[in-house]
């Protein structure tokens, strides 16, 4: 397959109310948003991908105008003999356009769905699936974990997860220490057999604060505790951390660049690392990252908690990468991302992966066109 030139950039924003907001320790999510980024080359192959909007509560709009009034220009025109060509010119293009505004998050996400829709596309023109257009020997489905479920509300939703076919589960703490672990404890007494349950503070704590914890809640038998503490604490902290918790530590949503994700696989600390595919690298990044997570001997975890177009393509990455991880779906309500799946996101716990062309639909769903708040063309 020769280059592609690319012609036409666009880019969608969505949101949609919710009646129970998604709570974490550090706030709360009053609506699901989404942003969905479309490139077209110059003979019409096209391909689709998402750009991380969860926060902050105006963060969708931002990184479509982001798109649209700043990076763009460095993307029409441009033409990539390759997938990753992309992520390469503007990872070096906008890097003074970022450090001038201390934006480096924002770039990172709108350059992470650009580069997840030129895979698509690149994976279309050649007519397989994004998974096996990365991996001819990619698996067909991954096993996947419920998420997003609070843990003041586990003792309703669990119920409704285990007759969605999961068996395995991530709760949400961070709130209040004292509580969170008596529910954890009350949950894990009522584990069903096979079952593997998860934590995530949310990098709630303090050091002090998740030694405690670990001390506490070691018997519980947790697969992993996610971000007990900031993303950013000094490595030490983290190696304190793990060296005295018997649950193994997750981490890596709030990991951005090679560098530093490869410093983490190096330290050891982490059991299980996950990269977002919507918040920091696309495709090119986090299958770079994947493939060195699995050569290090821990586990590749992809993040993700967002639309549809994140979530197939967080699939896809998992099939490719041969990890044996699990895949993460949100189980709050979100239209955005459910209209991708009219038969159900997954059967039994597990993610299939089609044999469509990219990520398996040409088309966004009609239904989503009454959430959509901000609709963008450059060509």
């Amino acid at each position: 397959m020769t280059g592609i030139s690319i012609a036409r950039v666009e880019v969608s924003t969505y949101r949609v109310p919710v009646t129970t907001p998604v709570m974490t320790s550090f706030g709360a999510m009053t609506n699901r948003p989404a942003v969905f980024v479309r490139l077209t080359d110059a003979e019409g192959a096209f391909g689709w991908g998402e750009i991380f909007a969860n926060w902050p509560a105006a963060g969708a709009e931002h990184r479509a105008r982001l798109l649209m009034e700043d990076i763009a220009d460095l993307v029409i025109g441009f033409r990539a003999e390759a997938a990753s060509d992309l992520f390469q010119h503007l990872m070096t293009t906008t890097h003074i356009r970022a450090l001038q505004c201390g934006e480096w998050g924002p770039f990172a996400q709108v350059i992470a769905g650009l580069d997840t829709a030129l895979h698509d596309l690149f994976a279309r023109r050649k007519g397989v699936s994004l998974a096996f257009h990365l991996n001819p020997d990619a698996a067909r489905a991954v096993p996947a974990y419920a998420s997003g479920i609070h843990i003041g509300a586990a003792h309703d939703i669990v119920p409704r997860v285990r007759q969605l076919g999961y068996r395995a589960m991530k709760v949400k703490i961070g709130f209040h220490a004292d509580t969170d672990l008596t529910l954890l404890r009350a949950l894990c007494a009522g584990r069903h057999d096979g079952e593997r349950l998860f934590a995530d503070a949310n990098q709630a704590w303090d050091l002090r604060q998740a030694l405690r914890f670990v001390a506490q809640a070691g018997d519980l038998g947790l697969g992993w505790l996610e971000e007990p503490i900031r993303a950013d604490m000094p490595a030490g902290h983290w190696a304190e951390l793990a060296n005295s918790s018997r649950i193994k530590l997750a981490a890596g949503e709030n990991i951005t660049g090679f560098d530093d994700f490869d410093a983490a696989i190096e330290a050891g600390h982490l059991g299980f690392i996950q990269p977002d595919v919507a918040k920091w690298g696309g495709i090119t990044g986090c299958h770079r990252i994947g493939q060195a997570i699995r050569a290090g001997g821990r586990t590749y975890c992809p993040h993700f908690l967002g639309g549809g177009i994140g979530l197939i393509a967080s699939g896809h990455l998992l099939a490719a990468v041969g990890s044996d991880g699990l895949l993460e779906v949100d189980i709050n309500t979100n239209p955005l991302r459910d209209a991708f799946f009219p038969d159900g996101m997954c059967k039994e716990g597990v993610f299939a992966i089609t044999d469509a062309p990219g990520l398996g639909f040409d088309e966004l769903p009609e239904s989503l066109a009454r959430y959509r708040t901000l609709d963008l063309v450059r060509h």
